[in-house]
């Protein structure tokens, strides 16, 4: 009979990863996120229950997500506090709360996944709560382990592997702030071999392993690994001063705060210039598993042509989205503004009489308000393809009345159509993970 283990994060990068990984060697997986609709489309296999613990701060409300269970994998890990996001809960009161109901329980095993460079005096908050994790765990009376990883790629990629591999397809050069970060990336296979030896009987117990990959690679000689790795012809790599790239920093911290997560953030600077690449520590040789380095990873590895859309698009969908937001934003206020005498000039010319007024008023609200909605993260998806519906209707209804504006030479017409394929890309480039 399969033994359970309760994987936390598991609809996460690494999460996702490593509960496969387990499952494949014979654990029952009950898998823990905090919305779990769409990952358990993705593992059906899986027990899938809902943990968020902003709301699980007690002992007794992890009680029912421990029945049964032999071991916890924590994988759960914010980066910068923001909209629904809090490193805090995340780091501290969740995994206290936690702690104390596994030794109620009984459950011994624990297995937490933190991050090299989780230390006071990194001097961001996502470092100070992960380390104080870490004593939490290793204060407690459970069978413990702590793995603290280095940069962890894969052929996916999600967060700062994802800017790095947008940064080696950038057109012409590839900009980077410092250069000199050392990595020794750690391929998300090996470790999720690493975290299935651990829950195996005389693993190692009540230690903590930094987990560096046996390769050092600077931030810029890792970009441009991985621009040769996908195929794209060599280019420079431009050092960009911290002075430029400070408002880049701050865009990036504005929009965590509203929901649009971003590995472009001054957390991820200021962890980078810490510690990125942490301190040999036998973590191989003491699970009993093999570490590949970053450029056998590679090797081992060849690149699609799916890695190079999602490389060279990671920075032409925030693009798309602003563009796409201001240009129903700013066209219904032109309607509200300047534009009001011809918009409702226009709507006569059309034959609607007295409704003219009328209808310029509602649909220049309609544009601002869709032009507004788009940027609210979670409606993104479904806002661009309402307005890619309502620009079908309002393409009819000007073509009954209007059809002459076909060709005319601005083409006010046909210069819609480009939008509406514009809408179509936001929206079926939502998914995040």
């Amino acid at each position: 009979m399969s033994r359970r283990v309760l994987v936390l994060g598991a609809n996460g990068f690494i999460g996702s990863h490593v509960a496969a990984a387990l499952s494949s060697a014979g654990w029952s997986v009950r898998a823990g996120a905090r919305r779990i609709a769409e990952p358990s489309r993705r593992a059906p296999s899986f027990v899938w229950v809902v943990a968020d613990f902003a709301k699980l701060t007690t002992a007794e409300a992890w009680a029912p997500l421990l029945a049964g269970v032999d071991a916890v994998l924590n994988c759960v890990g914010v980066l910068q506090n923001g909209a629904g996001d809090s490193t805090r809960a995340a780091h501290v009161d969740g995994p206290r709360a936690l702690i104390e109901a596994c030794e109620a329980a009984g459950v011994k095993r624990l297995v937490h996944l933190s991050a090299v460079g989780a230390d006071d005096d990194a001097g961001t908050d996502y470092a100070r709560t992960k380390a104080e994790t870490e004593r939490m765990v290793a204060a407690s009376t459970l069978d413990w382990l702590i793995l603290r990883p280095s940069l962890v790629v894969d052929r996916a990629a999600f967060g700062g592997t994802g800017l790095i591999r947008a940064l080696a397809a950038f057109p012409l050069f590839s900009p980077v702030v410092g250069g000199d970060q050392t990595f020794r990336p750690i391929p998300l296979g090996d470790l999720s071999a690493a975290v299935v030896a651990a829950l195996k009987p005389g693993a190692p117990s009540r230690q903590s392993f930094d987990m560096p990959g046996p390769e050092p690679v600077s931030m810029a000689e890792t970009v441009r690994l991985y621009r040769g790795w996908m195929g794209l012809s060599p280019a420079p790599v431009v050092r960009v001063p911290r002075a430029l790239a400070a408002p880049a920093l701050a865009i990036g911290d504005l929009l965590g705060r509203l929901g649009w997560s971003s590995p472009i953030r001054t957390t991820a600077i200021k962890q980078m210039d810490h510690d990125v690449s942490g301190q040999d520590s036998g973590w191989a040789q003491a699970l009993g598993v093999t570490s590949r380095g970053f450029t056998r990873f590679l090797a081992e590895t060849p690149a699609s042509v799916q890695d190079v859309w999602h490389a060279r698009l990671w920075f032409v969908r925030p693009v798309s989205i602003v563009t796409l937001g201001l240009f129903w934003l700013i066209t219904g206020l032109i309607s509200f503004g300047p534009g009001w005498d011809r918009a409702v000039a226009i709507l006569h010319e059309g034959g609607y009489g007295r409704m003219a007024g009328p209808i310029a008023w509602w649909g220049a609200l309609l544009d601002v308000v869709l032009g507004l909605m788009l940027f609210v993260r979670p409606w993104t998806a479904q806002v661009a393809i309402f307005m890619c519906l309502a620009t079908v209707g309002y393409l009819t209804a000007a073509t009954l009345s209007l059809p002459h504006f076909w060709i005319d030479p601005l083409g006010p017409w046909l210069k819609v159509l480009p939008m509406m394929a514009l809408c179509l890309f936001v929206a079926s480039t939502d998914a995040r993970r």
